[in-house]
């Protein structure tokens, strides 16, 4: 980038300093699965998390302020605030799924919150619950409890980043369920900018972000087909790999299977043709609240 001093590489994205106040983050279409980069990369998905991500956050900025300066021409690229970020993953749950599910088999909780007896995988919860989690340098992300959250960030930050997180997720779990979406999870990041306030950062309500269940075939009492990368997951899973690098190499079929439940979930999120949006990136920012 000729404008910007890269400063360094996550999994998928790649981060550069504009300026002392802005930075420019830009999608990838690397995909990883279990905090593995894999080999093969899935065309568009970059574009598909920018997209989707400035969509929402048009649509979301009188419940929480965020980090969005613009969208690049294109459609990978997003200049933002510059921000520095909680040390805890946001998550939601309004489904039981994933390691929520696996937590709740052994003890009847999701990070200290005490759920109903006989739940089945995949079961709607009774109220959306905030089951933060470690943001881990390496390996995996660790589920904690509420009194660990707030350890690491104070009482009042940990209630207040709460608060915005299952407001932002009622909202857009009501936005796509009347499209055909049903929104099981999703992770939000927060940040805290120069005067103190906290905003939402990094991507919001994403196929890699979230999980993303067909809306007409959910089924609750086990796995739900997905939007997301779980059907990524799935092929790792059968292939016997230990889940640790080197990742293993996608088939066209997975590839083109992922390419298209990603660009499918943003077409019904959105109701913005995805040819639309290559050409025009600025189309998911209009009539954003």
């Amino acid at each position: 980038m000729p404008d910007g001093v890269h400063l360094g590489s996550g999994k998928i994205r790649e981060l550069y300093a504009l300026d002392d106040a802005r930075l420019l983050l830009v999608a990838s279409d690397r995909i990883s699965t279990f905090d593995v980069v894999l080999p093969t990369e899935i065309p568009d998905k970059g574009r598909v998390l920018t997209g989707l991500s400035g969509f929402w956050f048009a649509r979301t900025k009188a419940i929480a302020p965020n980090h969005l300066l613009a969208l690049r021409p294109d459609g990978r690229s997003t200049e933002c605030r510059k921000l520095t970020m909680l040390p805890i993953e946001c998550v939601v749950r309004g489904y039981l799924a994933g390691s929520g599910w696996k937590d709740y088999q052994k003890t009847g909780e999701v990070c200290g919150h005490r759920l109903p007896a006989g739940l089945r995988e995949s079961d709607r919860l009774p109220q959306p619950i905030f089951t933060p989690a470690t943001k881990a340098t390496s390996g995996h992300d660790e589920n904690i409890t509420r009194e660990q959250a707030s350890t690491l960030v104070g009482a009042a930050r940990f209630d207040e980043a709460e608060r915005l997180a299952i407001a932002l997720y009622n909202f857009a779990a009501d936005h796509a369920r009347a499209r055909g979406i049903i929104i099981a999870d999703t992770k939000f990041e927060f940040g805290v900018d120069a005067g103190g306030g906290l905003v939402l950062g990094d991507e919001a309500l994403t196929p890699d972000s979230s999980r993303f269940w067909p809306a007409d075939e959910y089924a609750p009492g086990g796995p739900q087909p997905s939007f997301d990368k779980q059907f990524v997951r799935d092929f790792c899973e059968k292939t016997g790999w230990k889940k640790t690098y080197p990742g293993p190499e996608l088939p066209q079929e997975v590839v083109t299977g992922t390419r298209a439940r990603y660009i499918e979930a943003f077409e019904k999120l959105t109701g913005i043709g995805f040819t639309r949006y290559l050409e025009n990136p600025l189309l998911v920012l209009a009539g954003g609240a």
